[in-house]
């Protein structure tokens, strides 16, 4: 069987930085072919975006889009709402997960899967400020101690 190519569109690295991700799923997203234009050329921004469940289907909200330069009059609106492709079960799962307190599903990576467009999704926990500080102090300890062995071995 052939290896499928998978090339990253646009991360969602304020998430990993605002929640634990207790889960990740990937999901197909619903896109127009000028979305699908623009997508190719990286104009996405996932920075702001989460995801809610309405009458059993799942949506994307406040992911922008940038409109193709031209697509004149079919550019969508770049803020609009998109349909997330999942199975009726698995949705019916998150549903129930995000009933717990403090469970959110949030998008964090748009990438390429062969010639599909998929949202990587991940069920989140939100973080206390003392979290985030722990995170940032590791991060800041493990740049330290790489900077050190990579003076260390010049």
């Amino acid at each position: 069987m052939a290896k499928v190519e998978s090339r990253v569109i646009a991360q969602n690295k304020k998430a990993r930085h605002d929640y634990f991700v207790e889960e990740s799923y990937e999901t197909g997203i619903e896109l127009c072919g000028t979305e699908v234009k623009s997508v190719r050329m990286g104009r996405v921004n996932l920075k702001d975006s989460w995801c809610d469940i309405d009458n059993g289907e799942l949506f994307v909200n406040g992911m922008h889009i940038s409109p193709y330069e031209k697509g004149n009059i079919f550019n969508k609106d770049p803020m609009r709402r998109r349909k997330l492709l999942m199975h009726k079960r698995e949705i019916m799962r998150l549903m129930g997960l995000t009933k717990q307190k403090g469970m959110t599903l949030v998008p964090l990576q748009l990438y390429f899967k062969g010639p599909h467009v998929k949202l990587e999704l991940g069920l989140c926990k939100g973080k206390k400020l003392y979290d985030k500080r722990e995170d940032i102090a590791r991060r800041d300890a493990k740049r330290e101690a790489d900077r050190a062995l990579k003076e260390r071995y010049r």
